[in-house]
This record gives C-alpha cells, structure tokens and sequence, in this order.
C-alpha cells in the first residue's frame, strides 16, 4: 500500500474542534456565572444605597430643624437686653478663674522643679483666651546649666507643660547672672 491514495468521501474535511468547542463552552458557562454574581451584587448594593439615602435625608431634615434652632438662639443671643448678660457673665468667669490662681500653689509648684542655683526674679500668670494658665517666669543663675535643669524638669513635670525661653541675656557690666525669661503652661492640681 505504498502507492496507495487516500481518498476522503466527506463532503467537509475532518477537523478535531472538539477541544475548542469544549473550551469555550467552559468559557461561556464560567462568563455567565460572573454575570449572575455581577447583578446580586448589584442588586444588594442598590438596596443599600436606598436605605442609605432615607438616612441622608432623615439627617437632612434633623439638620434642617437643627440649624433653624440655632438661628433662633443666635437672634436671642444677639439681643440687646441679653448681650449685656452674656458680656456680664464673660467678665465673671474671666475673675473667677483669675482668682483660681493660687499664688502659694505655684510657689510651691516651681519650688519642685526649681534647682537650688537658680534664683527666681518674677513670676507672673496669664490666663489665655482657652482660659489656660500661662505662666511668665524670669530666673537668674551663675551658669548656664542650673537654668537648663530647670528647663528639663519643667518640660517633665505634671503640672507644668510645654515650655518657651523668650529671652536669654548673658552676665554684663551691671549683671553678674544669667538671665532667662520663659513662658510655660500651668496645670495647678484642684
């Protein structure tokens, strides 16, 4: 059968597309899936989205309602008769808290920290617009280090915080000390 011809009697060639038709029918059936998992999804999140927005505009409407409230009060509070009382109790609280400020608590305060070298010059206490007491410190020393002590431990301790050197004068003619004024936050225990 060497010389023997093959005679193929189909009307089409034979062709081996079962692999390929398998494929994609693998195919067509994982794309279908994804699409069914598409839509759920969608469909849970449009839900969401829909109590989502009832509750914008229930917080909406509080808003709403909130907001007129506030503009009643302001127009109350911007009345003449009640701006003297309001004007009258900010002055009071502005004393009250200055005469919270006890002059032997920060004495006794500044004397824990304070180093045994340095010389206390003047203290004066502030009480800013957070009603937070501020004090104004100047001290003296032979040397720079006792006044640098003294800035460390203010900067730990629990009563006083964050600290700020203002000013730093050297000894001169007529000084013979350091001289540091600084600014530091109070904290008095109640």
């Amino acid at each position: 059968m060497r010389g023997a011809v093959i005679v193929n009697l189909a009307s089409e060639p034979f062709r081996r597309d079962r692999p390929f038709v398998v494929a994609a029918i693998a195919g067509t059936t994982m794309l279908a899936a994804l699409l069914l998992y598409q839509v759920s999804i969608g469909l849970i999140e449009r839900e969401a989205r829909g109590a989502l927005d009832d509750q914008i505009v229930v917080a909406s409407r509080q808003l709403t309602t909130l907001r007129a409230e506030f503009a009643k009060l302001g127009d109350r509070a911007r009345d003449p008769r009640f701006a003297e009382a309001v004007d009258y109790s900010v002055f009071l609280n502005g004393l009250i808290m200055r005469k919270s400020i006890s002059w032997t608590r920060i004495f006794e305060d500044l004397e824990g920290v304070m180093p045994p070298d340095v010389r206390l010059i003047s203290v004066r206490p502030q009480v800013n617009l957070d009603n937070q007491i501020m004090l104004d410190v100047t001290v003296g020393a032979q040397t720079q280090e006792p006044i640098v002590d003294l800035f460390t431990k203010l900067e730990g301790s629990k009563r006083f915080g964050s600290s700020a050197v203002s000013t730093w004068i050297p000894p001169s003619q007529t000084e013979t000390q350091y001289r540091c004024r600084l600014t530091a936050n109070y904290a008095p225990q109640l």
